[in-house]
């Protein structure tokens, strides 16, 4: 529990140092880059994090979404909502917590065919020990942390 409060000082002060994050879009883009510029993709069929490729880019939902191959493109554009990242991109456990944080594209997990975001490995351990919980309480605050 007490690395749990650590974690969300840390995301806490990092919001606060890093207000250029904070974004008011609903989709967490980094320099125009959905993801970092990863194939979201990836994470399902690669079972790892790909980083994205220029010639495979695809504008969606008010980002650029990158891809590592034709196809993988492809089937998001087919059926985005199979691919797309919970909560715009943004921190699961930020969201959790009724704010948005940037994430490692590394630090994800896929949990009954979602793909989940976090800050970095430390903050994803942390949000991993209550795993449920924490996406309970960030599926009830995307509402509102989303229009921030």
């Amino acid at each position: 529990m007490k690395s749990l409060h650590l974690s969300f000082l840390i995301l806490l002060l990092a919001g606060v140092l890093h207000g250029a994050y904070a974004q008011k879009s609903e989709i967490n883009s980094q320099n125009g880059k959905a993801i970092s510029g990863y194939d979201p993709v990836g994470y399902f069929k690669l079972g790892k994090p790909v980083l994205g490729k220029a010639e495979f880019k695809a504008s969606y939902g008010g980002a650029e979404w990158y891809f590592s191959s034709k196809e993988n493109m492809d089937l998001f554009l087919k059926s985005p909502n199979d691919y797309l990242p919970q909560y715009g991109g943004y921190c699961a456990f930020g969201v959790a917590g009724g704010y948005k944080a940037k994430i490692s594209p590394e630090a994800w997990s896929i949990v009954n065919g979602k793909l989940y975001l976090n800050y970095n490995k430390s903050v994803q351990a942390d949000w991993l020990k209550e795993r449920d919980t924490m996406i309970q309480k960030a599926d009830k605050n995307w509402t509102e942390v989303k229009k921030k």
